[in-house]
């Protein structure tokens, strides 16, 4: 409803769902919100110059297979726009949004290291 008179077009969300695989039985997610915020804050400007807006929402803790992780989205007069800067975001979310992932497997978390990022400053995971 927030969004319902902007005249916005295009409305273009992408779902992620935990998948089952290598015999997890979920995944688990930390958030360093500091630098996520910013991260995101530094999206949102490049959207709003394309007179683009973004949501985005993801799950804290443990998420079973087959549950939704991660939602977003992106709002702007034309398509085209929403298509091409969801495509980015997506892609840019995987590899420098600061959530370290955990598979579940006989109900403990163990850090996903083989398919995390590294992360510019971030430890261990230090570039």
């Amino acid at each position: 409803n927030e969004f319902k008179d902007k005249n916005y077009g295009a409305f273009i969300n992408f779902v992620g769902i935990v998948r089952d695989e290598d015999g997890i039985e979920g995944l688990s997610f930390d958030i360093y919100e500091p630098i996520l915020n910013d991260w995101f804050e530094n999206w949102q400007k490049k959207a709003n110059k394309k007179n683009a807006y973004l949501l985005m929402a993801h799950s804290r803790g443990d998420v079973p297979n087959h549950k939704t992780s991660y939602i977003s989205a992106v709002l702007s007069p034309k398509r085209k726009v929403s298509l091409k800067l969801i495509q980015e975001f997506v892609e840019d979310f995987k590899a420098n949004a600061p959530i370290w992932k955990y598979d579940i497997k006989d109900g403990k978390r163990k850090y996903a290291i083989d398919r995390s990022t590294p992360i510019k400053g971030a430890g261990i995971l230090a570039n």
